[in-house]
């Protein structure tokens, strides 16, 4: 994968028709992605009446679990109490985040827990959060990088081998979206929101760099910060989709150097491929980099009626609605161009929600009580 998120391959076709390679049950619907290598596959489950957190490691090549991990989590959320950050695999361990802030450190191979927290009772985070704790760990300068939105700890550095805190930064309570790793004016920087903001944090030490304030407020900051190149492209569903340049000394120019006001997803983000940026609202719009986010085109088929996600290559765009069907797209086309469709789950599939993961030839993709292995490469 590229620095700024893309895939290194997407097919040139879909097949007609695909059997799974495998697929597992699952107990409950999930929100948060998959994390996948060519061994392991790592998938956010609930159980006992939905009380309680379950990471599940099965087998890339069968489906079969290896381990799983559960931690007691009690409450009650908007859109099921399931994790939504996508477990983060780093250096032999996988770190696993749950909805009320239970954040674990666990052997890949065996699920042993090295360390455990809750970073909402560590850091003294008191908003009531309606949708949970929903950022995925990241890792940056050695670092791993968490937001508990506390006073005195909004954003936080730990040890990723201890879990201890390497620094931590006063701020607003957290956002709901992800942060990413990007160097600006030679600075290294975590990039993401808060409540209210958009923001640049020193990887090294965690110091606010900048400050973005939208021109409206109220958005949920649910959608990643995309790095094209030397800016930033942002989407939300008050200011729509801008990019905005950077100054020499790494903060941000306050003003976009574009803008795109239709494409304004509240939970989906965009994806960049080659020179163009497809994004879903209502609609799959095609926008053109080169040319100040200006509409290529527009398609409104169902399949873009509500949530989907999406990844992308150069010349391909692979879209995962919320039937769990597989669309593949020309990207380079001149005009809206299927490349086949794919469906994976049956008609009784309630609704895919979780991120997929592609590894090689093959996606990983989670539905409402299943996890679902298929082969793209022929």
């Amino acid at each position: 994968m590229s620095r700024d998120g893309r895939l290194a391959w997407l097919p040139d076709q879909l097949p007609a028709k695909s059997d799974p390679v495998w697929e597992a049950t699952l107990t409950a619907p999930g929100l948060g992605g998959v994390a996948a290598t060519s061994e392991y596959v790592l998938v956010s489950d609930r159980e006992l009446n939905d009380t309680v957190d379950v990471f599940r490691c099965l087998k890339s090549a069968d489906g079969k679990e290896i381990w799983s991990h559960r931690t007691p989590a009690l409450g009650n959320l908007d859109y099921g109490n399931s994790p939504r950050a996508t477990p983060l695999l780093h250096e032999g361990n996988a770190y696993i985040q749950g909805a009320f802030g239970d954040l674990v450190c666990a052997e890949l191979k065996t699920g042993k827990a090295v360390w455990s927290l809750n970073l909402r009772d560590e850091f003294d985070a008191k908003d009531e959060r309606k949708w949970g704790v929903c950022d995925s760990p990241l890792i940056a300068d050695g670092k791993l990088i968490v937001a508990p939105g506390g006073k005195d700890a909004a954003l936080v550095a730990l040890d990723p081998k201890t879990g201890k805190p390497v620094w931590k930064t006063p701020g607003k309570p957290a956002g709901y979206g992800s942060f990413i790793a990007a160097k600006f004016g030679g600075t290294l920087q975590i990039i993401g929101y808060d409540t209210e903001t958009l923001g640049g944090w020193e990887a090294k030490t965690g110091k606010r760099l900048w400050t973005l304030t939208p021109e409206r407020k109220g958005d949920f900051n649910v959608p990643t910060p995309t790095v094209v190149g030397d800016k930033l492209l942002v989407t939300t569903e008050n200011n729509g989709t801008r990019l905005f340049a950077f100054k020499a000394d790494g903060t941000i120019e306050p003003k976009p150097t574009a803008t795109h006001k239709r494409l304004a997803p509240d939970t989906h983000t965009p994806v960049v491929a080659g020179d163009r940026v497809f994004g879903v609202w209502n609609r799959l719009y095609c926008l053109s980099l080169k040319d100040g986010l200006k509409e290529l085109y527009d398609e409104s088929t169902t399949a873009f009626g509500g949530y989907c996600a999406a990844v992308a290559t150069d010349t391909r765009v692979l879209v995962v609605p919320r039937s769990g069907e597989l669309i593949l797209l020309d990207a380079t086309a001149k005009e809206y161009t299927e490349l086949g469709r794919l469906a994976v789950f049956g008609k009784d599939e309630k609704g895919v929600y979780a991120h997929p993961a592609l590894v090689g030839t093959r996606v990983y993709l989670r539905g409402s009580s299943s996890i679902v292995c298929v082969e793209l490469g022929g």
